[in-house]
Order: C-alpha cells, then sequence, then structure tokens
C-alpha cells in the first residue's frame, strides 16, 4: 500500500466515523482512487509530492479525458469519444480539495495543494424532458402486461409518482413507514440523512395494500424482512435494480426520455407547481433544505406562465382588478417581513 493509498483509507475511516452516508463515502472513495491510479501512473505514491501542479494537470486530464467505449447509463448512450460532463469534473476535483483538506489539519502535509484550484462552474440546466400526464399513466397501465411482478411494479411507480421520493428511498422503505389508513409515507434517513414524513395520495394506498396482501407474502422467504418492495428473490431491491425496472415499461411504451425514477420525482414536482402548489410546500415534499435546489422545478408551462402573465402584467387590458383589501393585505405582509428584515439586522 502506497502512502496515498493509506492517506485515502484513513481519510475514509474518519467520514465513516462522522457518520457519512455510505453513498457519499463510495463516491469520494471512487474519485480518489482514479486520482491515486493517475498519480501511480506518474510516480506519485506519496501525499507530499502532490503539488498545485500536479493537481492543475490533473485537472486538464480530467477536461480531455475522452469514454473509450460505449456504454448506456439510464437510456442515454455515453462514451464513444464523449468527454466528461463539467459535473463529473467539478465532483473529482472538488474531492481533492477536501481530502487534501483534511490531510493538512491532520499534519500530514505542510500546505493544501488544492486550495486555490480553480474549479471548472456546473451549469445549472433545467430538467431535460418532464414526463406528461398522459405518458405517466400509459407506463402505470403498462404494469397490467407483466404478470405477478407487475402488481409490485405498479405499486413502486405509483409510489414515486405520488411522493417524489428518491429511489434510494423508495428501495429502503420498510412495511412501517406507509400508514395507508392517514395517508403518509415516512422516509428514514433520506438524503443527507434526514427523515420526514409526506402525504401519499389514496389511489397509491391502494396499490401498496393490494401488493402487500396479495403479492408480497409469495415474494416473502425470511420472515423477519421487513423491506417493502421485494425481488422475486424474496430479498431487498437496490435503487439501481428499480431503475432498471422502471426504464423496462418505458421502453415498452416508447417513452424515450433518459432517466428512471427520478423523472416521476421532476413530474411530481412540475404538476404541482404547475397547478398552485407553494414552492415551499413543494420543497417539504422533496426533502430539499434549501430553495436553491426546489427551483430547478419551477420551469412551468409556457401556458401557464401566460396566463399568469395576461392576469398580472399592467401592460394587459384583462389584467384582473386588485380589490383595496387585497392591496392592504399584501402590504401588510411585506410591512411584517421587513419589520423582521430590521430586527435581525
Amino acid at each position: 500500500m502506497t502512502p496515498l493509498e493509506h492517506a485515502l483509507a484513513r481519510w475514509l475511516e474518519a467520514l465513516a466515523v462522522k457518520a457519512l452516508a455510505r453513498s457519499t463515502i463510495t463516491m469520494r472513495r471512487r474519485c480518489l482512487k482514479e486520482f491515486i491510479v493517475w498519480c501511480a501512473e506518474r510516480g506519485i505514491e506519496s501525499p507530499d509530492q502532490v503539488t498545485r501542479s500536479v493537481i492543475e494537470r490533473y485537472q486538464r486530464h480530467l477536461y480531455y479525458y475522452r469514454f473509450p467505449e460505449s456504454t448506456t447509463k439510464n437510456g442515454r448512450k455515453v462514451g464513444l469519444g464523449q468527454p466528461l460532463s463539467l459535473r463529473t469534473q467539478h465532483l473529482y476535483l472538488s474531492t481533492l480539495t477536501v481530502f487534501f483538506g483534511w490531510l493538512t489539519r491532520q499534519r500530514w502535509i505542510a500546505a493544501n495543494p488544492a486550495t486555490e484550484l480553480d474549479l471548472p462552474k456546473t451549469p445549472r440546466h433545467l430538467p431535460r424532458e418532464a414526463l406528461t400526464v398522459d405518458e405517466i399513466e400509459r407506463i402505470l397501465a403498462a404494469t397490467a402486461d407483466a404478470g405477478e411482478l407487475g402488481l409490485r411494479d405498479r405499486a413502486i411507480i405509483e409510489t414515486l409518482y405520488a411522493t417524489g421520493i428518491r429511489s434510494f428511498e423508495c428501495a429502503q422503505l420498510t412495511v412501517y413507514d406507509v400508514d395507508t389508513q392517514n395517508g403518509t409515507l415516512r422516509v428514514n434517513e433520506g438524503k443527507g440523512r434526514k427523515d420526514r414524513v409526506v402525504p401519499i395520495g389514496e389511489r397509491a394506498c391502494g396499490w401498496i395494500e393490494k401488493y402487500t396482501s396479495d403479492l408480497r407474502p409469495k415474494l416473502l422467504i425470511d420472515a423477519n424482512e421487513r423491506t417493502l418492495f421485494l425481488s422475486y428473490r424474496g430479498a431487498p431491491m437496490t435503487n439501481t435494480t428499480l431503475g432498471m425496472i422502471v426504464r423496462s415499461y418505458f421502453q415498452q411504451v416508447g417513452v424515450t426520455k433518459p432517466g428512471a425514477c427520478h423523472l416521476f420525482r421532476h413530474a411530481m414536482a412540475t404538476e404541482m407547481l404547475n397547478n398552485g402548489a407553494d414552492i415551499h410546500h413543494i420543497q417539504l415534499m422533496l426533502g430539499h433544505s434549501s430553495l436553491n435546489t426546489t427551483t430547478v422545478y419551477t420551469h412551468v408551462s409556457m401556458a401557464k406562465l401566460r396566463e399568469v402573465y395576461e392576469r398580472t402584467h399592467p401592460a394587459k387590458a384583462t389584467r384582473m382588478a386588485t380589490t383595496v383589501a387585497d392591496a392592504a393585505a399584501l402590504f401588510a405582509s411585506l410591512d411584517a417581513e421587513q419589520d423582521v428584515d430590521d430586527a435581525a439586522a
């Protein structure tokens, strides 16, 4: 084991002690191993051999890197000479910054060589394409042709669409997390290890009840297994497996949009927003700690945008009249907000 590999093992141990999510630790391990392999090819084996110049060379390597083979990821083809995305480059480099920062604090090295590294700016794109309600209904209907497991798949997709939870959050649901009587679903240790409770609709509850009564007992092998959605072997499923299942229904009904489970999260947030939901409520549903994350879903339809424009823009003759009471309430709320700001100043 080289000094760099030893330092990586110690850092990963420190992350585990701090109770970081397993997925975060796995991602950081992968990023650092790529860097260590690159360093080894150039005779660099110790942390104190890594200078700012070395990291800048690695940054150029990431920029010019091209995939040697074609692979498929979430319905998209990558490879065949394609570069790493700016987001991926940023991830690899920011991981180095954190790693060498930890080494500096632990006195393994005198200074962090990545401190002043200029990270690539990651573009903040709107979701490429959201699923339409018609597409979702066709996907749901396709589960009827999948035999007994189609019942499980219908319950999974209904859950994803009804609640907007992430695929890994869905995969780790237990039989105790869904309260079909009260219409609530509990997410345990979601992203950032945060718990939350979200509402779930009657239709989704109905399909979950049917799955748990008619099919889950047949799949169950271990009586102590509490995971809600089981594979045909009676074992818990990974979020990757969920993605493959969902993607197979996309292909059956001719939906070619890239992505899988996450598209139902996008669809839920978009439809709720278009139908008048407050963005703060959507934030709570999605488990976002910041509105900056939720605003990616504010790509409302042009029809909705034009409706609001026609109703509110002062240049439009058809604008809605505002009563004195409405105006008073509006300005009172603004005054209250200003009072809060003044008190905090």
